[in-house]
């Protein structure tokens, strides 16, 4: 498992080796996690000495420690950066600072984590590979975005696999980002999960069955398996099916019909005096939990016989968050009193 672990932190080093190169900066690769898990502790830095990881072992155990070195030229002159990644496991829960670290003569800004209570598991049955299957909400709205997470815990170093989530019949399922990997203590044994998410919108109301998600891989076998065959054993899991109730669209709901998780609406710049024949700006910003910028209305401010609106196209910016879209649009207004 440490191998595993070990081998894991190379990987995230080598998905930042392309990054453009700064001074010094560090990053978790997950900023909420709960107890008994693992969190990646990532520092970039152009200076010739390692991270001082003392400051860290108050409220962490470490492991996985890795470094990578990076030369380049540039503008005729030769130039290194270094990653450095440690694993962090947290050893309270609540809200914890990771303090600035000193890397020779520079140091890192301090960056916060959230470290939640042990979720209760109870889909393992005491194997060395189970699935686990949850969704944000039990009674969504049809046309609601909901988080779909799958979690696949293996106490056995994987050699190769396959996990597979059916799309269940009356809603569309769509993966979204890339697969997370860490570690969670449960009991006596550390496994390694590999968390996948994915975005799913009930089609219709009324019980909504989500199919199992299935894993059929190869892994690390015993020392009898090693010694008497090839080193390694089948594996395979099935999580259980789940069900959502969905419910129907109220019958007094405004159309178009967009169900959110929060909206919120406010103006950014707003003058405190106009005059005539002149133009003054007003921005106006959108924020929604659960859907896409497509999916939303027009930002509008209608014009009056006291004023002509000059709108300007508005500016998205759209990101998962929790596996649900969260947008934010902005659109500027010249308004000229008449």
């Amino acid at each position: 498992m440490k191998r595993v672990a070990r081998v894991f932190v190379l990987l995230v080093l080598c998905i930042f080796a392309g990054a453009a190169p700064a001074q010094t900066r560090a990053w978790l690769d997950r900023d909420r996690i709960a107890m008994g898990e693992t969190t990646t502790l990532n520092i970039e830095t152009d200076a010739s000495a390692a991270p001082d990881y003392a400051p860290l072992l108050r409220d962490f155990d470490l492991s996985g420690q890795a470094s990578q070195q990076q030369l380049a030229w540039t503008n005729g002159s030769l130039s290194s950066r270094s990653l450095y990644a440690v694993a962090l496991r947290p050893r309270r829960d609540g809200l914890l600072r990771i303090p600035a670290l000193r890397v020779g003569g520079r140091v890192t800004a301090p960056l916060t984590l959230l470290v939640t209570a042990a979720p209760a598991v109870a889909d393992n049955g005491g194997g060395d590979v189970f699935i686990q299957s949850e969704a944000d909400s039990q009674d969504p709205y049809v046309q609601q975005s909901v988080a779909w997470v799958v979690r696949l815990y293996s106490a056995v170093p994987l050699i190769a696999g396959q996990l597979d989530q059916p799309e269940p019949a009356g809603a569309s399922l769509q993966r979204i980002g890339d697969d997370v990997q860490y570690r969670r203590m449960l009991g006596s044994r550390t496994y390694m999960v590999t968390e996948r998410r994915y975005l799913l919108i009930p089609e219709r109301s009324g019980e909504l069955v989500i199919p199992p998600a299935r894993f059929d891989g190869r892994g690390t076998g015993s020392a009898l398996d090693q010694f008497f065959g090839s080193g390694q054993t089948e594996l395979h899991a099935t999580a259980r099916p789940r069900v959502l109730t969905v419910r129907p669209i109220p019958a007094d709901a405004p159309q178009p019909w967009l169900p959110l998780r929060s909206l919120t609406l406010r103006y950014v710049t707003l003058p405190k005096r106009a005059t005539v024949g002149s133009a003054v700006n007003v921005v106006v910003e959108l924020e929604a939990d659960g859907a896409a910028a497509s999916e939303l209305p027009d930002l509008q401010v209608r014009a009056t016989d006291a004023a002509q609106v000059f709108p300007e196209r508005a500016q998205s910016d759209e990101s998962m968050v929790d596996g649900r879209p969260r947008v934010r649009l902005q659109r500027r207004f010249a308004i000229v009193p008449t």
